[in-house]
Formats: C-alpha cells, structure tokens, sequence
C-alpha cells in the first residue's frame, strides 16, 4: 500500500476519532478503488461500514458489512465497534427515557443500586444489598476499602475477569488477589440471618442447589429452587438460576418465564438478559436474542459471554433486530410490598456492640478473618500482639497494609438504627480528641533520651504504650509530644523537649521508625499518666530578651562562642565517628529559644544526658552561652595534652 493511500487512510481514522463519520465513510469508500488485495479491501470496507452505522445509515452500512462478509466471513473483532455503537444507543436512549419520565434516576443503565425503586429497593433490603448481584447479601464479605460483597460474587468475579477484585463501589483494587482470604463478616452475616430469616434460609437452600446442578443433580436443584422461591418471590437471581437449570432440562418455555422474570424483577442487571438471550436462541428466537444481548452490553459492556454470542449473528438478523423496538425504557416489576426496616422485636442494639470494649461499635473495622471491631480498640490490641483479638489469625500483611477502612454497611446500620446512642459515642470520641490535643494539659511523654529544639530525633517505636501514643498524636492532628530523660524518682525529669512528627515508617510487625524534630522547651507542672505512657502538664520556656548594653555584651560572647564552637568542630575532622555525628547544616535561623546552633552543639558535645539537661532550663542566653564556653575549653584542654 502507498504512501499516499496510507496518508489518506490514516486521515480516515482521524475523522472517525474526530467524529465526522460521513468524511471518514467517503475517504474509505475512496480508497477503495486503489485496493486490490482482498483482505485489506474487507478491513478498509468494514471501516467505511463502522462510520456509516456510527453516522446513522444504517441501511448503507449494512450493504457494505455484507459486501465484506463475501470476501471471507467476518471476525467477531469486525463487529466491535457495531456492538459498542448499538448498545451504547440503547444506553443513551434508557437513560433519556428515565429522564423525562421514570421516577429512577442514575448515572447510568448500569447503576441500578444507586437508583430508588430499582434492586434490591423493591424487595425491601436495600441496605442490605450486594453491589455486584444486587440481591440480598448472603455470606457478606467485607474487602479493605469497606464495602460487603457476597462470597460467591467475590469469588465468580476473582475467577471470570482473571484479576484481582475491584470494587464495585468505590474502584479500589484489592490487595489480596485470593479472595478466599476473605472471611464471611461473622457480625453482619448473623444479624442478617436473625432479621431476614426467610431470605437467609432462601439464600441457604440456593447454595444447596448449585452445589447439587454442579453434581449433575438437576432435578434435586430444581426441587431446591422452587423451595428458595416459595421463600423469596422477588429475588431475581432465584429465577435467573432456576431458568438456567429449565434449560438443563430442555424445558426452554419455562427457562424463558423465568428469565422473564428475572428481567422484569431487576431490570438493569445484565446476567438476567444473558439468561433470557439464551432461552430464546434455545427456542430459535435469534432475532430477540439478539436484543437481549444488546441490552445486556448497554448495562455491562465488558460482558463476554454477550459480545461472544452477538458475534455469532449473520447480518439479517443484526439488520433486522435494528428495526424492531428494542426494550429501551427499563421499569422493575413491584413485589410484594415489604419494609426494609427491621422489626423492633429482633433488633438488640447488644448485637451492635464490640467485642473488646464492650460498648456500641464506633468506627467499626473488619478484619480479613470476618471479625469487626472499633478501629482503635483493635489498633490497641495490634499494638500488642499482630494476631486478631478472637480467632488469633496472624495479621502481618493487614499491618503492612495499614489500611483500616470502615464497614461502610455497620456505620450505615449503627446511623440508622442507633442515632442517639451513636451521637454519644460520638461525643465522648470528640471529648477525648479534644483532650488529647491540648498542649499544655496531659501532653504525653516519650522517657527516652535528651532533644533539642531545631534538632532532628529519630526514634525507633516498638513498645505498645508508645504505638498507642504516636497514633494518637498523628489522629488529633498535633503531631507532638514531650521528650524527657528518665527519673529514678519522678519517672521522668521535670524540663523536656516538645518533638513534632514529620514522618512515620511502618514495619509489618507493629514496629515503626519516627522522623521528628525538637519544637520547643517545657518545664513539668505536673507528672502523671494514661494508658500505660506518661503525662504531664508543662510550661513552655523562652529566653529572656537582652537589652541595651547587655543585649551588646551578649552579642560579643555569641560571636566569641561561636567561633571556639567552629574550632572545635573542625579539630574533629579526622574522628569520623564525629564527622557522621556533626554532618548537619551549621547555621540554622534565630528562633525564641535561642540561635539554633547551641542547640546543635549540645546534642553533638560528648555530655551526658544529666550533664546536658541544665542547658535545656536556662532561660538566659548569656548562661547557656558561658557554659557551653566552659566546656568547650574544657574539651580543648583536653584534646591539647
């Protein structure tokens, strides 16, 4: 093929990309005079037939798709682009339906569960709704962002799609590529059994039954079904399942009854229009089977099982399913009239109440195991041991991960249910936050070693006491707390260091780095503790401000200092041991506890903690300037004999 008629055809996609379908339909059908080999002629004319159809000549488009076909037949991949076309267009057209009309409104065909009126909603459990089958929850499985599944449509999209699971709610992509992982929700799981019992024992006979159709027991899975139907009249998947196995059977006008059903129960849910497409191709009902494929893509366009039958049409049938009314306007059938709220006489707000604190759950995580609890009340418990508090499954990579989302579903529940009880967990939350960010009452301590103000202080955390207090600082948001040599008396010294969080590392195990750096200085009002670490009311320090000729008397012992703190620094240049010690910036800005390089000098001079601290309560400059002075001499001295 030429340069040019390249250039030309290339032109050709760009005015497809662009939209302007009747000028990319004129320049293929030009380019196909210069065509002689026959399978570039077919892939140029199925492309002048895409813009056609694309552009609303059908009947032209059609001509030219048949014409292809007669070169060699068609590939499903020569089709895409019409399929896409043709259930896009009835996407677009339910949805302008909906809009002028029905009381459901959405994004999209597709989102059913976001529409009132349409899933689960009719049957009276849309709380309670699995997102992806959009029935009642059954087995429900919490993934790390939050939202419940059932196990079964976790497992069925792990295994169809070959990937790892995507929520359907929120798009994130779980960790865990085996969803096997993942424990049934054992709180949410029992009270769904106890406040829809009949639909949890329907669930339970529909277990039995597929267990039974994968022995090749058809007749004892259908007996099975007919009981979950009697129990549950409005679950569409109860029919969708049962037509499946009438067409085990060869009973096609009862699979297609049912799979009628399952349509009209829930209108937007594309396995319902797979299973009717099927019982009508069983019947020789192509053309309508067609349709319902065509639906089916509207709502799922990434449903294979729907775009690999489509493709099995000849052109007649496609042609003619174009012209006949396709079900475009999708209304779901009203079932029995039924509540979604559960019956005084089963809720106990007990049911709702954590297992470790005892009280009504607040922020409720789920762990991998199936085990909910309070986010902090297991945070706690992690802090001491990586295990789940109940069944002591290892939680290593759910550490790693440090990804505690809440059960979206039991928040809902708890907000619905509990309103008054979950405002007063929620004011004793908001108190304690309060509390824990004051900064001058009940500041926790790290007993540690000596900090500086400006100076960094890494620290290692392993202890649970200081887990639990390093959390707590980053959750209120100061990012600080106190650091103080330790007190054989005391517990710890009466004068610290304000630290403040600028960066935490996680270890799988519990344990974690913290980067931080000296704010200010405190004097200890008040020793006391919480929860295992220190605390203490404190008062800030700052020095006192020079002025006239002590201000000019200062500046010259500042300078003097400074200069004895030079020498000294570079007479350590071949100590490497000093050199690491001493690889900080050197100049660092005047702040109100003093210039920042005493401070920098003080944590690199060879003192003691005990002999350092006096430094840190000074609150005179010229002071701390005079002793530093003295040792520095003294350090000299030494060096000099």
């Amino acid at each position: 093929m030429g340069t040019e008629s390249e250039s030309m055809l290339h032109l050709a996609a760009q005015a497809f990309q662009s939209k302007n379908f009747d000028l990319a339909a004129d320049i293929y059908e030009c380019q196909l005079a210069c065509l002689g080999d026959p399978e570039s002629r077919q892939e140029v004319m199925v492309k002048r037939a895409d813009a056609l159809a694309f552009g609303g000549k059908f009947t032209e488009a059609f001509d030219v798709y048949r014409q292809a076909s007669e070169i060699e037949r068609l590939r499903p991949s020569h089709l895409d682009n019409l399929l896409e076309y043709l259930s896009g267009t009835i996407r677009r057209q339910d949805w302008g339906e909906r809009q002028r009309g029905s009381p459901c409104r959405g994004e999209e065909a597709g989102a059913a569960a976001l529409c009132p009126g349409v899933g689960a909603t009719g049957c009276g459990y849309e709380d309670f709704s699995c997102r992806i089958c959009l029935s009642f929850l059954f087995e429900p499985v919490t993934l790390t962002c939050g939202h419940c599944f059932c196990k079964k449509c976790l497992e069925r999209e792990r295994k169809e799609k070959e990937r790892p699971v995507v929520c359907k709610e929120c798009k994130d992509i779980s960790r865990v590529n085996d969803v096997q992982t993942y424990r049934v929700n054992v709180v949410l799981s029992n009270l769904l059994a106890k406040w829809f019992p009949t639909l949890y024992q329907a669930g339970q006979l529909r277990r039995e039954g597929n267990g039974l159709y994968a022995e090749k027991k058809v007749e004892a899975a259908l007996e099975k079904y007919n009981q979950a139907i009697l129990m549950a009249p409005t679950d569409h998947i109860l029919f969708s399942n049962r037509s499946q196995i009438h067409s085990s059977l060869k009973q096609h006008e009862k699979a297609l009854r049912d799979a009628e059903m399952a349509c009209r129960l829930m209108p937007h849910w594309s396995k319902g229009h797979v299973r009717k497409a099927q019982a009508l191709v069983s019947l020789g009902r192509t053309e309508e089977a067609l349709r319902e494929y065509l639906v089916c893509l509207s709502i799922e366009p990434d449903c294979r099982l729907a775009k690999t039958e489509a493709h099995k049409v000849n052109m007649t049938q496609l042609q003619c399913c174009i012209y006949c009314k396709l079900p475009l306007h999708l209304e779901p059938t009203e079932g029995p009239d039924s509540s979604s709220s559960v019956a005084d006489d089963l809720f106990d707000p007990a049911d709702l109440d954590c297992p470790l604190c005892m009280r009504l759950f607040y922020e409720p995580v789920t762990t991998p195991c199936g085990h909910t609890f309070c986010l902090q009340c297991l945070e706690r418990c992690l802090d001491h041991n990586p295990k789940c508090p109940l069944c002591k499954e290892d939680m290593s990579e759910y550490l790693v991960q440090r990804k505690y989302c809440k059960t979206v579903i039991m928040e809902n529940l708890i907000s619905k249910y509990l309103p008054s009880e979950l405002m007063e967990r929620q004011k004793i939350h908001l108190e304690e936050m309060a509390e824990l960010s004051n900064l001058n009452k009940n500041v926790p301590i790290f007993v540690c070693t000596m900090a500086f103000p400006t100076v960094p202080c890494p620290l290692h955390i392993f202890e649970p006491c200081y887990r639990l207090m390093i959390r707590r600082c980053m959750e209120t948001g100061t990012n600080c707390f106190g650091m103080c040599l330790g007190d054989d008396l005391k517990g710890f010294a009466d004068y610290g260091c304000l630290l403040e969080i600028r960066d935490v590392k996680f270890f799988s195990d519990g344990r974690s780095v913290v980067d931080t750096i000296g704010k200010r200085r405190f004097k200890v009002v008040q020793h006391s503790e919480r929860d295992g670490y220190n605390t203490a009311d404190i008062e800030y320090l700052e020095d006192v401000k020079a002025e006239g000729v002590a201000e000019r008397e200062l500046q010259s012992l500042h300078d003097a200092v400074y200069e004895q703190a030079v020498y000294w620094v570079n007479s350590l240049k071949k100590d490497s041991e000093l050199q690491v010690r001493t690889h900080r910036h050197f100049f660092p800005p005047i702040n109100p506890n003093g210039p920042s390089w005493c401070w920098w000098l003080l944590a690199v001079l060879p003192l003691e903690g005990r002999a350092q601290l006096p430094f840190l309560a000074l609150t005179s400059l010229r002071d701390r300037l005079s002793g530093i002075r003295k040792v520095l001499l003294f350090m000299l001295h030494n060096r000099s004999r």
